[in-house]
């Protein structure tokens, strides 16, 4: 497991570990540069540069009923390519081609998009671990928790879309000398769950894996979609307690 992002020593105090509730209702949603129906599903790059902005993945959920005292989240993804072995532009973390600074979280909405609605207002914190070759040699495992001041905790409507996280994909090592080869290639992205915390006491922190419009993007379009692309591999919930330690 590669540890590249630490969250800020704080956030393990504010969540607890509790207990988890499956919910059918809500949904969950991945797109490209904004939120759900108002994203794209796949992103195209020339791979030509390693400067400019990143490509940004967000993640959204609809909430369900019951979350008065929303305090933070759990999440994760996985990738699939088009490859035997995962490519090396995929490959983040410490000793990888990609290193540590070929992919970020980041859960910051003040400056947009602003389709969905933003719980956070800039407060949130967070981190996230990446696993190559997690599940197979050709896929790998992003893992994400984040959380609001125990303070600013709060309700958040059920019905309405929410932003998540934003998964920023850099662009260096893309081309010349000492890139990292397999920009070019497909691959897919696939949100498997958000799992959403309140305190202890609620005893209602629902784990959230069915995509209300899409749980999925695409990157180089696939003209079959790699293995796996598009379907859930749901996890089991977990405490929060549980989580964190992947972050030590």
């Amino acid at each position: 497991m590669n540890l590249f992002a630490n969250p800020i020593p704080r956030i393990t105090s504010i969540l607890l570990a509790l207990g988890v509730s499956n919910v059918s209702a809500a949904g969950i949603n991945l797109s490209w540069n904004d939120c759900g129906r108002a994203g794209a599903q796949n992103q195209a790059f020339d791979c030509a540069s390693n400067s400019s902005a990143p490509f940004s993945i967000v993640a959204s959920y609809v909430a369900p009923p019951g979350l008065s005292e929303f305090v933070g989240l759990s999440s994760e993804l996985h990738i699939f390519t088009d490859q035997a072995l995962l490519p090396d532009w995929w490959k983040h973390g410490a000793g990888e081609c990609r290193g540590s600074g070929g992919l970020a979280t980041n859960f910051d909405f003040t400056s947009g998009p602003f389709t969905c609605a933003d719980f956070y207002g800039g407060q949130a914190q967070g981190g996230f671990a990446f696993d190559v070759g997690y599940g197979a040699p050709n896929r790998a495992r992003l893992r994400i928790q984040c959380a609001v001041p125990y303070d600013s905790r709060g309700q958040v409507e059920a019905g309405s879309e929410y932003y998540a996280y934003k998964v920023n994909l850099l662009r260096a090592k893309s081309a010349g000398p000492g890139s990292c080869e397999g920009c070019a290639n497909s691959a897919c992205v696939v949100l498997d769950n958000i799992q959403l915390f309140q305190p202890t006491e609620f005893g209602n922190d629902p784990l959230i894996a069915n995509p209300e419009s899409r749980n999925f993007v695409t990157w180089q379009q696939p003209v079959n979609g790699p293995s796996g692309c598009g379907s859930s591999d749901t996890s089991h919930g977990v405490t929060w307690g549980r989580l964190k330690t992947l972050y030590r």
